[in-house]
C-alpha cells in the first residue's frame, strides 16, 4: 500500500510541479501541462472564428496548442473533434516574430504612417499563408501589400483554388491571430487592424468552405473593434469564451501535481487515482476533475478544511478563487497558480512546521501578490484605469455611487483622462497598450464600463463594489477584508 504524503511531501510536490510566476511568452505548451477542461471545447471547434478572453485564460496557450501538430491531435482526442486532425495550420499574427508569415509591431507602425488599409494588409497576409509564390522570398510588407492592391483578381483565383484543393484533401486550412494587444501602441489603429482581420475572417466563413481565421482577442478589444466594423455583429453568433468555473481551476492544479516525474506525484495519483493515461501523460479521474466535494477533500489535504480555527473563517477550496474573482466572476488560472506559488512560499518561509502544505495565512499573501499582479497588467492594458480609481483609494466598499461620482468631480477626473489622452496622442511609451474609455465626460456610463470589464460591480442596493483583485492593490478597505500588502 503506497504511504499517504505528509504536508512536506505535499509542499515539496507543490513546489516541483506549478509553474513559475508566468506569462503567456514564456510559457509553451506541452504534453505535460495541456489541460483540456470541457469548457474550452467550443473555443477549439474550427468554425469558431472569435475566441475571447481576458489576460491569462489561455489564449495564447491554445493559440500555440493549434499550431503544433502532436498536441491538435491529443485534443482533437481529448474534445472528440475529429476535425482537428484534418487541419493545415498557419499563423496571422502573434507575439512571436515571423516578418515572413506577418509584420511585427515596427513595420506595422510604419505601414500605419504611410496609410495602408488594415483590409489590404491581412488580405496579403491570408494569400502568404495560402503559398501565393509572388509575395515568397524577402519582401517587404509593402511590396506585398501593393501586389494584393494591384491584383484583385489574382487574389480571388488564388482563394478559391486553394478552398478548392483543401476541399480534394478533405482538410481545413485555419490561420490562427492572436497577441492583437500588441498590433499598435495607438489603440484607436488597433481596433482598425482588428476590424480588418475580423471582415477578411467573416468573408472567409461567407465565401469558403475550407479557409477558416481563427481569432483569439480580448473582450474590450473585440468590442472596440465592433465600432469600426458593422458587420463584425455577425461575428458574435459563433464567439466563444474562454472561462474557467472553480472545478477547472482545482483540475488544473491536480492535473499539474499529477503529471510531474516525482515520487509525490506517483504517490498522489495512487492516493486519489484511478488515474488514466493518454498520449504519455496522466488523466485525472472524473471525479477529480468535475466533482466539487471531492476535489475539496483532495485539496483540504493541502490546505487544511478553513482559513483558520473554523469555517466561520472561510472554506479553502472556495475562498481562494472568490477572492480572486473579477466583477464578472472571472478567475485567470494564471492567477490563481501564481497565488498557489506564493502561498506556498510564504508557508516554507514563515510557517514551515504548520501541519498543512498550505498555510491560510500564506494564502492571503497570494491573493494580495495575485492583486498587485492584475492591477499591473490592467495598467498595461488600460492605463486608463488606474486613472480612474487613483481619486477612490483609501475609501471603503462597498461605497454609494454618489460618493464615486463626488470624488471623480472633486478630483478633476475628466481632465485627467484628456492629459492622458493628449500624451498618448503626442508619444507616450511606445512600449505601453493605449487605450481609453468610450465615454470620458460621462461618469454614469464611465461605471458602467468598469463593470463590463470587470473592475466594478454594482450590489443590488446600487452600491458600487470593487472586487478582491483590483481592491487590494488599488488600497481601497472593505471591513474584514483581505489588506493591502504593507510594503
Amino acid at each position: 500500500m503506497t504511504a499517504q504524503l505528509e504536508a512536506e511531501d505535499y509542499r515539496n510536490l507543490l513546489v516541483s510541479a506549478l509553474p513559475p510566476a508566468q506569462d503567456a511568452d514564456t510559457v509553451d505548451p506541452t504534453l505535460f501541462n495541456l489541460f483540456t477542461p470541457d469548457s474550452h471545447r467550443l473555443a477549439l471547434h474550427v468554425d469558431t472564428t472569435v475566441v475571447r478572453g481576458g489576460r491569462g485564460v489561455g489564449k495564447t496557450f491554445w493559440c500555440r496548442s493549434l499550431l503544433d501538430d502532436q498536441l491538435r491531435d491529443v485534443a482533437a482526442e481529448e474534445y472528440r473533434i475529429e476535425r482537428l486532425r484534418k487541419l493545415r495550420v498557419s499563423p496571422g499574427y502573434g507575439s512571436r516574430l515571423a516578418p515572413e508569415l506577418y509584420p511585427g509591431a515596427g513595420e506595422l507602425a510604419s505601414l500605419v504612417d504611410g496609410g495602408v488599409r488594415a483590409y489590404d494588409l491581412w488580405n496579403a497576409v491570408l494569400l502568404v499563408a495560402l503559398g501565393q509564390p509572388e509575395l515568397a522570398g524577402d519582401l517587404d510588407w509593402s511590396e506585398r501589400i501593393a501586389w494584393v492592391q494591384a491584383h484583385p483578381g489574382a487574389r480571388d483565383r488564388t482563394v478559391a483554388r486553394a478552398d478548392r484543393e483543401a476541399q480534394d484533401q478533405q482538410i481545413t486550412h485555419l490561420i490562427l491571430f492572436d497577441a492583437l494587444e500588441h498590433l499598435h501602441r495607438d489603440r484607436a489603429l488597433a481596433d482598425r487592424f482588428v476590424a480588418g482581420i475580423l471582415q477578411l475572417a467573416l468573408e472567409m466563413r461567407l465565401s469558403t468552405k475550407n479557409i477558416r481565421c481563427k481569432i483569439f482577442i480580448r473582450p474590450d478589444m473585440f468590442d472596440g473593434a465592433l465600432l469600426h466594423f458593422p458587420d463584425a455583429s455577425k461575428l458574435t453568433s459563433n464567439a466563444a469564451s474562454l472561462q474557467w468555473t472553480t472545478a477547472n481551476l482545482y483540475g488544473l492544479l491536480f492535473h499539474y501535481l499529477g503529471n510531474h516525474e516525482t515520487i509525490e506525484s506517483e504517490r498522489f495519483r495512487s492516493s486519489t487515482g484511478p488515474w488514466g493515461q493518454h498520449a504519455g501523460r496522466h488523466l485525472l479521474p472524473l471525479t477529480l476533475l468535475g466533482d466539487e466535494k471531492v476535489q475539496a477533500s483532495v485539496f483540504s489535504k493541502l490546505a487544511g478544511p478553513y482559513m483558520g480555527a473554523n469555517y466561520r473563517k472561510g472554506i479553502t477550496y472556495t475562498w481562494l478563487p472568490n477572492h480572486l474573482m473579477d466583477g464578472v466572476e472571472q478567475v485567470s488560472p494564471r492567477s490563481f497558480l501564481n497565488a498557489l506559488n506564493m502561498a506556498v512560499d510564504e508557508t516554507r518561509g514563515k510557517y514551515a512546521s504548520h501541519p498543512y502544505a498550505i498555510h491560510h495565512e500564506g494564502m492571503r499573501r497570494g491573493v494580495q501578490e495575485a492583486s498587485q499582479t492584475r492591477v499591473n497588467e490592467i495598467g498595461e492594458d488600460m492605463p486608463w484605469v488606474p486613472t480612474v480609481i487613483k481619486p477612490l483609494m483609501g475609501q471603503q466598499v462597498p461605497i454609494e455611487q454618489r460618493l464615486v461620482l463626488d470624488l471623480w468631480h472633486a478630483s478633476d477626473l475628466t481632465s485627467a483622462l484628456r492629459k492622458e489622452a493628449d500624451r498618448v496622442k503626442s508619444g507616450g511609451n511606445a512600449t505601453e497598450v493605449r487605450t481609453g474609455p468610450r465615454y470620458p465626460d460621462d461618469h454614469l456610463r464611465l461605471i458602467d464600463e468598469l463593470i463590463a470589464l470587470g473592475v466594478m460591480r454594482r450590489r443590488k442596493d446600487g452600491r458600487i463594489d470593487l472586487p478582491d483583485v483590483y481592491r487590494i492593490a488599488f488600497s481601497i478597505g472593505r471591513k474584514g477584508g483581505v489588506p493591502k500588502v504593507q510594503s
